[in-house]
């Protein structure tokens, strides 16, 4: 099919294939897609659409027209994981990967649940990592960061030093080294990168701010923020082995839990307040004062638990 292209994403950058048409079979995109990832044809792991949804790669004679895959679509593509790490308590064990995306108007039946990511500076960038594909890996960072920094080189007029708090080639650098933290401006980038509504849930405030809400997305997912670090939600269901980590935008019960967590986490303090406050971190007893100590304390020592001094 003349004119038939298709964008291709990886951590590595993102770049376009050409040479396909839509009559052309699995077995000719997956060689095309080892030889641009440098991945190995059987650990390829191929999302679209929006959501990222995983495509069949299982038959090798099926076209990529049988599977949905047109001209101008994006693929995501990752290497395939043997076991990726799903438990919520302290001492993770390795499971095997569970789907995380629940194809349902009404949604999962389950509970709204934190999963606990590494403290690495990184953390926000982990947590989208982890609702976009189901599995913690600390390795999104570099690309998410390309993301970034490239969307605001681009677009000097709406990502101005007044927006960004520094020259906008400024804040490029800044923003690809892997000791900066990542906040509202990378939200609202990865939003739209993405077309995805990301929903925090923000334990101090107890109240969810919704990026990405003014476009009208299909679709939703939630991280939860302490005032330090993000990390992902995800509904565990109560029937089942597939956990849920996007949701539609009309999805109203799942909404309605979030919220709930929220005043849950202020009304039990499991918050960092910026502004006013004195801790204690709980790992090392050391007494913090302030925003500036309280992070750099964090970034220090990756402590990241903390208990308020009345």
């Amino acid at each position: 099919m003349a004119g038939f292209a298709l964008k291709l994403k990886t951590k590595s950058g993102q770049m376009v294939i050409k040479g396909l048409a839509s009559k052309d079979t699995i077995f000719e995109l997956k060689r095309k897609l080892s030889c641009l990832t440098n991945i190995k044809e059987n650990a390829l792991y191929v999302l679209s659409g929006y959501p990222p949804k995983p495509i069949d790669l299982s038959v090798n004679e099926a076209t990529l027209e049988s599977r949905g895959i047109s001209s101008g679509d994006t693929l995501i593509v990752e290497e395939k994981q043997q076991n990726i790490v799903l438990s919520v308590q302290q001492n993770a064990r390795l499971e095997e990967p569970r789907h995380h995306i629940i194809d349902s108007e009404l949604g999962c039946p389950g509970v709204l649940m934190k999963m606990v990511v590494p403290a690495d500076n990184s953390c926000l960038f982990t947590s989208i990592g982890f609702v976009l594909s189901g599995k913690v890996d600390v390795d999104n960072s570099p690309f998410m960061r390309q993301i970034i920094a490239e969307s605001v080189s681009n677009d000097p007029d709406n990502y101005s030093e007044a927006i960004l708090g520094k020259p906008n080639p400024e804040y490029c650098h800044w923003i690809l080294k892997p000791d900066s933290w990542g906040g509202a401006i990378e939200l609202a980038v990865l939003s739209n990168f993405y077309g995805l509504e990301i929903a925090v849930v923000d334990t101090l405030n107890a109240i969810i701010n919704r990026f990405g809400e003014d476009q009208h997305y299909a679709q939703r997912v939630f991280l939860m923020f302490d005032g330090i670090h993000y990390d992902p939600l995800y509904l565990e269901p109560f029937e089942g082995n597939s956990i849920q980590t996007m949701f539609l935008t009309t999805d109203e019960l799942v909404f309605r839990q979030a919220e709930e967590l929220a005043r849950e986490a202020r009304s039990s303090k499991q918050y960092t307040d910026l502004d006013r406050f004195t801790l204690k971190c709980i790992h090392c007893q050391e007494l913090l004062s302030g925003q500036i100590q309280a992070q750099q304390h964090a970034k220090a020592t990756g402590h990241m638990n903390f208990g308020e001094i009345q």
